[in-house]
């Protein structure tokens, strides 16, 4: 009986391998061009028994760019019968269904479209929300970090030195990103929003942005390659390890534990058994006061020559330092040359300052000095 059965179900085995004979990679891939067919009024005519609605609060410096934009947020809306209010006085946005409408996750996608306003994303990108094949998440990063100065810094670190290190998580996950305050908004396809919640929270767990960027590139490339397409990437992936550069400080003075010993420590001895060791016990009492004054003394003695000490050393003059004489050389005698010294002399006698010249020369008289006199 039991051979028969483990039989039966041998054969069955195999003829459900022959009939349902399917490649496996088949299975894990969608077919290039592949798209998930529209939500039409034809799928549901009859439309929506009750009515949902949502609402969410908007802080006060969204107020003027709301009202810019709204009538553009009802239009969009108003394609799927979405009624949407905006209520400035309370500083919130509705939406909610209508009789009309026939899709029932459109109510859904007009509450990420409001909440992706109220957290300063820009209508423009906030609008493709409604389309089929696209998501949003909000990440909350306020409570993450202690101190507040060390989430700035990793709040900007994940920004990037002009937005650079951002742009490059937009580019490799194909999301538009918007950081904002205490949330990180994140717009774009299911695949992309689940690798920029991991890059944005290991951000502000002290991890660099830049290690999860480089492993998104190394997957991008890897994904273009049709055979590695069902292997393991582990062997490419990089395997970045955490290195804590700053040392404890170490104590100054160190303590190093004692052999553990079963036994209790040995009890000090007594003053009674010191005087019994010395034989101090039976001495008398005016003998052992004797002693005491004669210790106490010699301690005031050596006190009293220390101070003494010192009281004179304000009185020993310093030692001098040798005065080191000057040695006058004799200058070296130089050679007397007569001849310049004649030469010397012949010059000062040709100037006018000094002695008048041997051949003078005579000065000529300027013409009107001679007519002058010719009229005299």
């Amino acid at each position: 009986m039991a051979s028969s059965t483990n039989e039966g179900s041998v054969c069955y085995i195999l003829a459900y391998n022959l009939v349902f004979s399917v490649d496996e990679s088949q299975l894990f891939t969608v077919p290039d061009g592949w798209k998930e067919p529209a939500f039409t009024k034809d799928d549901n005519p009859k439309g929506l028994l009750e009515e949902s609605s949502f609402a969410t609060l908007f802080p006060k410096y969204r107020e003027a760019y709301l009202k810019e934009c709204w009538p553009l947020v009802q239009k969009a809306l108003g394609d799927s019968h979405i009624k949407a209010t905006l209520d400035l006085i309370e500083g919130s946005i509705t939406v909610c269904t209508t009789k009309k409408t026939f899709d029932p996750y459109a109510v859904v996608r007009a509450r990420d479209l409001i909440k992706l306003l109220a957290r300063s994303v820009p209508f423009e990108q906030a609008v493709r929300i409604l389309e089929d094949d696209m998501a949003c998440d909000i990440i909350k990063i306020g409570t993450l970090v202690r101190t507040r100065e060390r989430f700035v810094k990793r709040r900007q670190r994940l920004i990037g030195p002009k937005g650079s290190t951002l742009k490059a998580l937009e580019l490799l996950t194909n999301c538009y990103v918007m950081v904002q305050g205490n949330t990180v908004s994140a717009l774009g396809p299911f695949n992309g929003l689940k690798e920029v919640r991991k890059v944005v929270l290991d951000t502000m767990k002290n991890i660099h942005p830049i290690y999860n960027i480089k492993t998104l590139m190394i997957k991008r490339e890897l994904s273009k390659d049709p055979e590695l397409r069902l292997q393991s990437w582990e062997r490419f992936l990089p395997n970045f390890r955490h290195k804590n550069l700053t040392k404890r400080k170490e104590p100054k003075k160190k303590t190093t534990k004692k052999e553990y010993t079963p036994f209790p420590p040995q009890q000090p001895e007594s003053q009674i058994d010191k005087e019994l060791a010395t034989g101090e016990f039976f001495l008398r009492e005016s003998v052992k006061k004797r002693k005491k004054m004669e210790e106490i003394k010699v301690k005031q003695a050596e006190v009293l020559s220390k101070r003494q000490e010192e009281r004179n050393r304000a009185f020993i003059p310093p030692k001098e330092k040798p005065v080191m004489k000057k040695t006058n050389k004799a200058p070296s005698e130089a050679k007397i040359n007569i001849e310049a010294i004649k030469a010397k002399v012949r010059k000062a006698k040709t100037k006018k300052l000094g002695a008048p010249s041997v051949n003078p020369v005579p000065q000529t008289k300027p013409a009107h000095d001679k007519k002058k006199k010719n009229k005299g």
